[in-house]
Protein backbone atom coordinates (compact mmCIF):
# COMPACT_ATOMS: atom_id res chain seq x y z
CA UNK A 1 0.00 0.00 0.00
CA UNK A 2 1.11 3.66 -0.80
CA UNK A 3 0.28 5.90 1.77
CA UNK A 4 0.63 9.92 1.11
CA UNK A 5 1.34 11.26 4.64
CA UNK A 6 0.61 15.20 5.22
CA UNK A 7 2.22 16.44 7.88
CA UNK A 8 4.32 13.25 8.37
CA UNK A 9 7.33 14.76 9.67
CA UNK A 10 5.45 15.72 13.25
CA UNK A 11 4.86 13.61 16.33
CA UNK A 12 1.79 11.76 15.06
CA UNK A 13 3.48 11.52 11.81
CA UNK A 14 6.60 9.88 12.72
CA UNK A 15 4.50 7.27 14.61
CA UNK A 16 2.42 6.09 11.18
CA UNK A 17 5.45 6.80 9.10
CA UNK A 18 7.77 4.00 11.17
CA UNK A 19 4.40 1.71 12.00
CA UNK A 20 3.50 1.75 7.78
CA UNK A 21 6.88 1.04 6.49
CA UNK A 22 7.24 -1.30 10.05
CA UNK A 23 4.66 -3.31 7.54
CA UNK A 24 6.04 -3.13 4.22
CA UNK A 25 3.70 -0.11 3.07
CA UNK A 26 5.47 2.68 1.18
CA UNK A 27 5.37 6.22 2.61
CA UNK A 28 5.47 9.55 1.26
CA UNK A 29 5.39 12.55 3.27
CA UNK A 30 4.20 16.21 2.47
CA UNK A 31 6.42 18.79 4.58
CA UNK A 32 7.67 22.16 3.89
CA UNK A 33 10.82 21.30 2.65
CA UNK A 34 11.95 17.95 -0.36
CA UNK A 35 14.27 15.54 0.81
CA UNK A 36 14.21 11.43 0.16
CA UNK A 37 10.73 10.22 0.67
CA UNK A 38 9.27 13.89 0.81
CA UNK A 39 7.55 16.29 -1.35
CA UNK A 40 6.15 19.48 -0.80
CA UNK A 41 2.68 21.07 -0.47
CA UNK A 42 3.81 22.91 -3.48
CA UNK A 43 4.40 19.74 -5.24
CA UNK A 44 0.96 18.73 -4.50
CA UNK A 45 -0.32 22.60 -5.55
CA UNK A 46 1.21 22.34 -8.84
CA UNK A 47 1.90 18.92 -9.88
CA UNK A 48 -0.78 16.88 -8.32
CA UNK A 49 -1.56 14.06 -6.10
CA UNK A 50 1.35 11.12 -6.38
CA UNK A 51 -0.01 7.51 -7.30
CA UNK A 52 -1.04 6.87 -3.69
CA UNK A 53 -3.95 3.95 -2.13
CA UNK A 54 -4.29 6.20 1.01
CA UNK A 55 -4.30 10.11 2.04
CA UNK A 56 -3.71 11.21 5.72
CA UNK A 57 -3.67 14.78 7.04
CA UNK A 58 -2.15 15.57 9.86
CA UNK A 59 -0.82 18.87 9.04
CA UNK A 60 -1.56 21.67 11.42
CA UNK A 61 0.12 24.62 13.94
CA UNK A 62 0.61 23.14 17.64
CA UNK A 63 -2.55 24.88 19.41
CA UNK A 64 -0.39 24.56 22.75
CA UNK A 65 2.70 25.92 20.94
CA UNK A 66 4.57 27.39 24.19
CA UNK A 67 6.78 29.78 21.86
CA UNK A 68 3.28 31.32 20.78
CA UNK A 69 0.92 34.32 22.14
CA UNK A 70 -2.44 33.79 22.03
CA UNK A 71 -3.45 36.84 19.59
CA UNK A 72 -5.09 37.26 16.46
CA UNK A 73 -2.52 36.17 14.59
CA UNK A 74 -1.81 33.19 15.81
CA UNK A 75 -5.52 32.30 15.55
CA UNK A 76 -4.83 32.61 12.20
CA UNK A 77 -2.21 30.46 11.14
CA UNK A 78 -4.21 27.58 13.72
CA UNK A 79 -6.77 28.43 10.63
CA UNK A 80 -5.07 28.36 7.34
CA UNK A 81 -2.31 25.65 8.47
CA UNK A 82 -5.35 23.26 8.66
CA UNK A 83 -7.45 24.32 5.82
CA UNK A 84 -5.47 25.24 3.50
CA UNK A 85 -3.88 21.91 3.84
CA UNK A 86 -6.63 19.94 3.70
CA UNK A 87 -7.94 22.35 1.21
CA UNK A 88 -4.75 21.25 -1.31
CA UNK A 89 -5.28 17.44 -0.61
CA UNK A 90 -8.98 17.72 -1.49
CA UNK A 91 -8.26 19.63 -4.53
CA UNK A 92 -5.38 17.21 -5.84
CA UNK A 93 -7.71 14.19 -4.94
CA UNK A 94 -10.40 15.35 -6.85
CA UNK A 95 -8.10 15.99 -9.95
CA UNK A 96 -6.67 13.18 -9.97
CA UNK A 97 -6.94 10.32 -12.75
CA UNK A 98 -6.72 8.04 -10.02
CA UNK A 99 -8.83 8.19 -6.85
CA UNK A 100 -7.30 7.08 -3.43
CA UNK A 101 -9.05 4.12 -1.93
CA UNK A 102 -9.05 5.70 1.24
CA UNK A 103 -8.88 9.40 2.89
CA UNK A 104 -7.61 9.75 6.64
CA UNK A 105 -8.25 13.52 8.27
CA UNK A 106 -7.09 13.82 11.67
CA UNK A 107 -9.28 16.64 14.09
CA UNK A 108 -9.99 17.12 17.33
CA UNK A 109 -12.28 16.44 20.10
CA UNK A 110 -12.77 20.55 20.77
CA UNK A 111 -15.31 19.70 18.43
CA UNK A 112 -17.67 18.82 21.55
CA UNK A 113 -18.71 20.96 24.10
CA UNK A 114 -16.82 21.00 27.71
CA UNK A 115 -18.89 19.00 30.31
CA UNK A 116 -17.74 17.50 33.19
CA UNK A 117 -21.24 15.24 32.77
CA UNK A 118 -21.78 14.57 29.45
CA UNK A 119 -20.68 11.58 27.32
CA UNK A 120 -19.89 11.98 23.51
CA UNK A 121 -19.56 9.47 20.78
CA UNK A 122 -19.17 10.05 17.11
CA UNK A 123 -22.92 10.69 16.74
CA UNK A 124 -23.34 13.66 19.03
CA UNK A 125 -23.42 17.45 18.33
CA UNK A 126 -21.21 19.75 18.44
CA UNK A 127 -18.81 22.64 16.38
CA UNK A 128 -20.77 25.62 17.47
CA UNK A 129 -20.30 27.12 20.79
CA UNK A 130 -16.38 28.73 20.77
CA UNK A 131 -12.95 29.39 18.34
CA UNK A 132 -11.80 26.46 18.46
CA UNK A 133 -15.03 23.96 17.74
CA UNK A 134 -16.26 26.50 14.93
CA UNK A 135 -12.70 25.76 13.50
CA UNK A 136 -13.18 21.61 13.58
CA UNK A 137 -16.28 22.22 12.12
CA UNK A 138 -14.61 24.39 8.96
CA UNK A 139 -11.98 21.94 8.78
CA UNK A 140 -13.90 18.91 8.36
CA UNK A 141 -16.09 20.28 5.93
CA UNK A 142 -12.94 21.29 4.19
CA UNK A 143 -12.10 17.58 3.54
CA UNK A 144 -15.25 16.45 2.22
CA UNK A 145 -14.86 15.37 -0.89
CA UNK A 146 -17.81 15.86 -3.75
CA UNK A 147 -20.07 13.79 -3.73
CA UNK A 148 -18.95 11.78 -7.35
CA UNK A 149 -15.81 11.25 -5.72
CA UNK A 150 -17.24 10.85 -2.70
CA UNK A 151 -18.44 7.30 -3.60
CA UNK A 152 -15.56 5.71 -4.42
CA UNK A 153 -13.02 6.78 -1.56
CA UNK A 154 -13.61 5.60 2.01
CA UNK A 155 -13.64 8.74 3.77
CA UNK A 156 -12.87 8.82 7.11
CA UNK A 157 -12.49 12.05 10.29
CA UNK A 158 -10.62 11.24 13.45
CA UNK A 159 -11.38 13.17 16.08
CA UNK A 160 -8.43 13.13 18.54
CA UNK A 161 -7.79 13.55 22.01
CA UNK A 162 -4.61 14.49 23.58
CA UNK A 163 -2.07 12.02 22.48
CA UNK A 164 0.52 11.08 24.58
CA UNK A 165 3.99 9.51 23.51
CA UNK A 166 7.76 9.55 24.38
CA UNK A 167 9.21 11.93 21.67
CA UNK A 168 6.83 14.62 21.64
CA UNK A 169 3.46 16.30 21.73
CA UNK A 170 1.99 17.10 25.27
CA UNK A 171 4.08 14.93 27.50
CA UNK A 172 7.16 16.68 26.04
CA UNK A 173 5.60 19.86 27.74
CA UNK A 174 4.78 18.04 30.90
CA UNK A 175 7.61 15.75 31.88
CA UNK A 176 9.55 18.46 32.97
CA UNK A 177 7.70 19.72 36.11
CA UNK A 178 6.72 16.37 36.96
CA UNK A 179 10.25 15.08 37.53
CA UNK A 180 10.89 18.02 39.19
CA UNK A 181 8.12 17.27 41.78
CA UNK A 182 6.45 20.36 40.57
CA UNK A 183 3.57 18.50 38.65
CA UNK A 184 -0.21 19.20 40.14
CA UNK A 185 -3.87 19.41 38.84
CA UNK A 186 -4.83 21.72 36.81
CA UNK A 187 -7.39 24.08 37.97
CA UNK A 188 -9.92 21.91 39.86
CA UNK A 189 -8.51 18.43 38.55
CA UNK A 190 -12.40 17.55 37.69
CA UNK A 191 -12.41 18.33 34.31
CA UNK A 192 -12.26 15.18 31.93
CA UNK A 193 -8.96 14.60 30.13
CA UNK A 194 -9.56 12.35 26.91
CA UNK A 195 -6.14 11.07 26.05
CA UNK A 196 -4.70 8.27 23.66
CA UNK A 197 -0.99 7.15 23.37
CA UNK A 198 0.40 8.22 20.30
CA UNK A 199 0.68 4.19 19.21
CA UNK A 200 -3.12 3.76 19.43
CA UNK A 201 -3.43 6.97 17.11
CA UNK A 202 -0.84 5.73 14.45
CA UNK A 203 -3.06 2.48 14.87
CA UNK A 204 -6.24 3.56 14.27
CA UNK A 205 -4.92 5.36 11.15
CA UNK A 206 -3.47 2.29 9.42
CA UNK A 207 -6.85 0.75 10.59
CA UNK A 208 -8.59 2.89 8.69
CA UNK A 209 -6.65 2.70 5.50
CA UNK A 210 -6.90 -1.18 5.35
CA UNK A 211 -9.39 -1.92 2.74
CA UNK A 212 -10.36 -5.28 4.99
CA UNK A 213 -11.76 -3.23 7.53
CA UNK A 214 -13.94 -0.84 5.48
CA UNK A 215 -13.70 2.07 8.01
CA UNK A 216 -15.39 5.09 6.82
CA UNK A 217 -16.98 8.58 8.72
CA UNK A 218 -16.31 9.47 11.97
CA UNK A 219 -13.82 8.20 14.64
CA UNK A 220 -13.20 9.16 18.04
CA UNK A 221 -9.31 8.94 18.58
CA UNK A 222 -9.30 8.45 22.36
CA UNK A 223 -8.78 5.31 24.44
CA UNK A 224 -12.30 4.24 25.59
CA UNK A 225 -10.63 4.87 29.49
CA UNK A 226 -12.35 8.30 30.84
CA UNK A 227 -10.43 9.85 33.09
CA UNK A 228 -10.20 13.52 34.55
CA UNK A 229 -7.13 15.64 35.03
CA UNK A 230 -6.63 14.21 38.67
CA UNK A 231 -6.49 10.99 37.66
CA UNK A 232 -3.71 11.59 34.80
CA UNK A 233 -1.73 13.78 37.02
CA UNK A 234 -1.80 11.35 39.88
CA UNK A 235 -1.50 8.49 38.05
CA UNK A 236 1.88 10.22 35.89
CA UNK A 237 3.25 11.42 39.85
CA UNK A 238 2.83 7.46 40.86
CA UNK A 239 4.80 6.47 37.26
CA UNK A 240 7.37 8.67 38.19
CA UNK A 241 7.68 8.54 41.76
CA UNK A 242 7.15 11.97 41.88
CA UNK A 243 4.85 14.50 44.40
CA UNK A 244 1.84 15.91 42.76
CA UNK A 245 1.17 18.59 45.31
CA UNK A 246 1.00 21.70 43.79
CA UNK A 247 -2.15 22.61 41.69
CA UNK A 248 -1.74 24.94 38.92
CA UNK A 249 -4.54 27.73 39.49
CA UNK A 250 -6.73 28.45 36.81
CA UNK A 251 -5.53 32.12 36.52
CA UNK A 252 -1.70 31.00 36.38
CA UNK A 253 -3.36 28.76 32.81
CA UNK A 254 -4.87 31.71 31.62
CA UNK A 255 -1.81 34.28 32.14
CA UNK A 256 0.40 31.83 30.36
CA UNK A 257 -1.77 30.53 27.09
CA UNK A 258 -4.66 32.88 27.51
CA UNK A 259 -8.02 32.38 28.46
CA UNK A 260 -9.50 30.81 24.96
CA UNK A 261 -6.41 28.39 24.88
CA UNK A 262 -6.26 28.03 28.37
CA UNK A 263 -10.08 26.71 28.40
CA UNK A 264 -8.03 23.36 26.79
CA UNK A 265 -6.32 22.46 29.77
CA UNK A 266 -9.58 23.96 32.05
CA UNK A 267 -12.06 22.30 30.47
CA UNK A 268 -12.41 18.73 28.91
CA UNK A 269 -14.71 16.36 27.07
CA UNK A 270 -15.56 12.75 28.34
CA UNK A 271 -15.50 11.34 24.92
CA UNK A 272 -16.36 7.75 24.14
CA UNK A 273 -14.50 5.91 21.10
CA UNK A 274 -17.86 4.01 20.26
CA UNK A 275 -17.47 3.38 16.48
CA UNK A 276 -13.73 3.06 17.21
CA UNK A 277 -14.42 0.23 19.26
CA UNK A 278 -17.41 -1.35 16.70
CA UNK A 279 -14.97 -1.10 13.66
CA UNK A 280 -12.85 -4.31 15.06
CA UNK A 281 -9.62 -1.56 16.35
CA UNK A 282 -8.26 -2.98 19.16
CA UNK A 283 -6.13 -0.56 21.60
CA UNK A 284 -2.71 -1.66 22.43
CA UNK A 285 -2.93 0.82 25.62
CA UNK A 286 -6.49 1.01 26.76
CA UNK A 287 -5.59 2.05 30.18
CA UNK A 288 -3.52 5.18 31.81
CA UNK A 289 -1.46 3.59 33.87
CA UNK A 290 0.18 1.29 31.02
CA UNK A 291 0.41 4.15 28.71
CA UNK A 292 2.42 6.28 30.80
CA UNK A 293 4.18 3.09 32.20
CA UNK A 294 5.37 2.56 28.38
CA UNK A 295 6.28 6.16 27.98
CA UNK A 296 8.03 7.35 30.98
CA UNK A 297 10.34 3.84 30.68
Amino acid sequence: MKVLIGGGSGFIGKALTNLLRGKGHEVTIISRKPGPGQITWDDVAFKGLPPCDGVVNLAGENLMNPLRWWNEEFKKDLISSRLNTTKTLVKAMVASDKLPNSWVLVTGVGYYKPSETLEYTEDSEGGDFDFLSQLVTEWEAAGRLPEDQAKSVRQVVIRSGIVLGKDGGAMKQMIWPFWLGLGGILGTGHQPFPWIHVADMAGIILHCLEPKYDVSGILNGVAPATDTNAVFTHALGTVLRRPTIFPVPSFAIGAIFGNERGSVLLQGQKVIPRRTLESGYIYKYPELQTALKNIVS
